[in-house]
């Protein structure tokens, strides 16, 4: 995601921040090259000079030139403004602010993932925000519509209409909302029919069922890879029906970003969601800051917690708690980590998430490293006998050999995933004569240890406690005055 652009504008940052006092020439040559950088990445003109504008004016006052880190505070500018490009501050969350059942109606043309996008939704109301939801297909024009969100329903577990043969959208609609209403349904998802382009027939079909549900939400499903012409389409749709928000998917594909970039901007409709993936967990509330922080290389340190916080569970993170405490991590503590990882998104998705990790992605691609190295892992350590897992000092090179061949790996292989674990397993101990966890976590500041492995301090998952007054260990700090 936003792949091209980070590596432009890194190596503009990168120039400026190599400078110890910077002149005004100086600031326009580096906002040049960003212009440059944002019309590459299909941002629409007009955003990308507006923006140039803004942060040129903001960067060449006499605050910034003379100040002791120029180039951190030209970097700051652009930071701020991209998260004002992006719809500022605040993340713009779903209005579910009325009498059940909350109708959300999915637009947007055909082919933009909005079926899926739909299902997506529903999964995540029923799974973050306990919401009762029931699906609706209205497509009555693409052949297998209807019965491909049957099944979808069926996968992520949420009620679907019953289709019945040769119903009008609105028809299905009203019959939707009667059945809503009989079970109890706090959110309905209508998914309306879409066409390859926009035409008058699409608009007056979802003018009419929106006015027999009358939907608290209208959410525009668009696909960022059509780059611009997603921003048009968004427009054309905005012109006609009143919209809401906008849900951008396939985005972890879009190196360009454009279309996240101009959307705002353009349309005045906020970005709501971004589809990230295929699975049908892969749908992510659309945060402006963290994508800024993204696109300029700072990392996403929030999402990284939230991914945890879904992902590890409860028991995993106490057992491994108390092995920490112990100064214990065998084979066993290893494979699950390695899980872990790989239902976190994988080494890229993380190494794209963590701060000042641009190089070491870029490093881990060149090298070939990919996910089917945790995979390859696990293999070799399911290859393993419960007494090896445990006591990793009894694989001998024969034993070595055993499972290599049982993982379809080689023996250096083997190996590396012993060195891996002998190396985590030192740290363990070094965390224990740090005090354990409590005294690890006071490194991190407040709650930090909280947020960075939910569960471990016993005191579930929270949000980091970035700038908490922590400090450092009491021992640590005499010996750094020294």
């Amino acid at each position: 995601m936003f792949d091209n652009l980070s590596d432009r504008l890194g190596g503009v940052f990168d120039k400026l921040r190599g400078r110890g006092a910077l002149k005004e020439q100086d600031v326009r040559d580096a906002m040049r090259e960003v212009r440059i950088a944002l019309l590459e990445a299909d941002v629409a003109l007009p955003v990308a000079r507006r923006f140039i504008d803004s942060v040129t004016e903001k960067s060449i006052g006499q605050s910034v030139l003379r100040s002791v880190t120029p180039g951190q505070q030209v970097v700051k500018i652009v930071n701020d403004e991209l998260v004002e490009m992006l719809g500022g501050d605040q993340v713009a969350e779903l209005d579910l602010n009325a009498a059940p059942p909350v109708v959300i109606l999915m637009v947007g043309l055909q082919g933009s993932g909005k079926t899926t996008t739909t299902a997506k939704l529903a999964k995540l109301l029923k799974e973050k925000h306990g919401k009762k939801a029931m699906m609706a297909s209205l497509d009555v024009n693409r052949p297998a519509a209807q019965e491909q969100l049957k099944v979808l329903g069926e996968q992520v577990e949420v009620l679907t209409l019953p289709i019945i043969a040769g119903q009008m959208p609105v028809d299905i609609a009203r019959r939707a909302l009667e059945s809503a209403k009989l079970q109890a349904v706090d959110v309905l998802l209508l998914d309306t029919a879409g066409r390859l382009h926009v035409d008058q027939q699409l608009m007056d079909e979802m003018k009419a069922v929106s006015a027999i549900s009358t939907p608290k939400e209208v959410l525009l499903v668009v696909d960022s890879l059509t780059g611009q012409d997603a921003v048009n389409v968004a427009q054309s749709f905005g012109g006609e029906v009143d919209l809401t928000g906008v849900i951008l998917t396939r985005m972890d594909g879009d190196a360009r970003g454009g279309a996240a970039l101009s959307m705002r901007a353009v349309t005045g409709k906020p970005i709501k969601f971004a589809g990230t993936g295929e699975k049908l967990d892969a749908i992510e509330a659309f945060h402006p800051g963290r994508v800024a922080g993204r696109i300029l290389g700072m990392g996403d340190i929030v999402s990284i917690v939230e991914r945890a916080a879904d992902t590890i569970k409860e028991e995993d993170a106490e057992r491994l708690a108390r092995r920490m405490a112990k100064g214990e991590f065998d084979l066993d503590d290893l494979r699950t980590q390695l899980r872990q990882m790989q239902n976190m998104g994988g080494m890229g998705m993380l190494a794209g998430l963590m701060p000042g990790m641009k190089k070491a992605k870029q490093a881990m691609a060149s090298a070939n490293m990919d996910d089917k190295v945790l995979v390859h892992m696990d293999a070799i350590i399911g290859s393993m006998t419960p007494k090896e897992r445990a006591r990793p000092e009894l694989l001998n090179a024969k034993r070595k050999i055993r499972v290599a061949n049982g993982s379809g790996t080689q023996v250096q292989e083997v190996n590396k995933v012993l060195k891996m674990h002998q190396e985590m397993g030192r740290a363990m101990k070094q965390i224990k004569k740090m005090g354990g966890l409590k005294g690890l976590g006071a490194m991190f500041g407040a709650g930090g240890m909280d947020a960075v492995m939910p569960g471990l301090t016993g005191g579930g998952p929270k949000l980091p406690g970035l700038g908490g007054g922590g400090g450092l260990p009491p021992d640590l700090s005499k010996l750094l005055k020294k």
